[in-house]
């Protein structure tokens, strides 16, 4: 296990509610929300997530990043009293923050189990991959508050699943269960509660043995086409693979294909 390194290393000296947790022999960082039973985030914890996972982007002992949580309860959201208190500045970088794992150029899996609510859901749907168990339920609640979802939950969700699906969760406060967000495309599994881990380290040893570089540009063009016409997003698509056609990684992958061997890729 290894340890983070950033410029605003003050920040990270002191992590607020979560630990993280570096494996280069796996290629993985786990990110772990560390106040049980109800994960509650704080304003701080925002802040120092966003320079972890720029802290991890760097590293080069890391190529998946797994966000998870200690106990039954992925998150039940933020620390609602912490909005009363926060300047107007510190609130209006919720949205930016909460967005690192989609800035983040390398895989990131959101493993969720029992509530996943607010800025919970609002991070995991900011993460690329999410696996949800029998025990799972997302909801975007801040109607209940006189609010609405502040840090990309309604946007996100929409793109999603839709305005009509969007609106029955934000409007409604509604809490949809693990196996309906898999049949809405929300998550990429459900699974029996024990079997989250089991889950998340094959999704991990899956995704490791593709190219970092072939990974790092396929996220990227994913986010950047999403909001691009078609004949846009195909000459994206186009730009993107010609690039790495000159790539170490692309030989190694046709010459290992023509020799029937694994392909050892460097992310070059």
């Amino acid at each position: 296990m290894s340890h983070i390194t950033h410029p605003a290393q003050t920040l990270l000296d002191n992590l607020d509610g979560f630990t993280v947790d570096i494996y280069p022999e796996k290629k993985r960082a786990d990110i772990v929300l560390g106040r049980p039973p109800f994960n509650i985030i704080s304003m701080l914890q925002r802040e120092q997530l966003r320079l972890v996972f720029e802290a991890l982007d760097t590293n080069d002992d890391v190529q998946v990043i797994v966000l998870r949580a200690e106990g039954e309860h992925f998150s039940s959201g933020g620390d609602i009293r912490g909005f009363l208190e926060a300047s107007p500045e510190h609130v209006s970088k919720l949205a930016w923050n909460v967005a690192a794992p989609e800035r983040c150029t390398k895989p990131v899996i959101a493993a969720n189990r029992g509530y996943c609510f607010g800025v919970g859901f609002e991070l995991s749907l900011a993460c690329d991959f999410r696996i949800a168990t029998t025990t799972s339920e997302y909801a975007l609640p801040e109607q209940k508050l006189g609010q609405i979802p502040g840090s990309g939950g309604s946007a996100r969700l929409q793109k999603m699943v839709g305005i009509g699906r969007t609106k029955d969760i934000v409007m409604r406060s509604r809490r949809i269960p693990g196996a309906q967000a898999y049949d809405w495309g929300l998550v990429v599994e459900c699974v029996a509660d024990d079997q989250l881990e089991v889950a998340t380290d094959k999704l991990v040893a899956e995704l490791v043995r593709f190219s970092p570089l072939a990974q790092r540009t396929a996220k990227k063009l994913l986010n950047d086409s999403e909001e691009a016409s078609l004949s846009a997003a195909i000459e994206l698509e186009g730009h993107c693979y010609s690039r790495l056609r000159s790539s170490a990684d692309f030989r190694e992958g046709v010459e290992a294909f023509h020799a029937k061997r694994p392909a050892h890729f460097i992310g070059k």
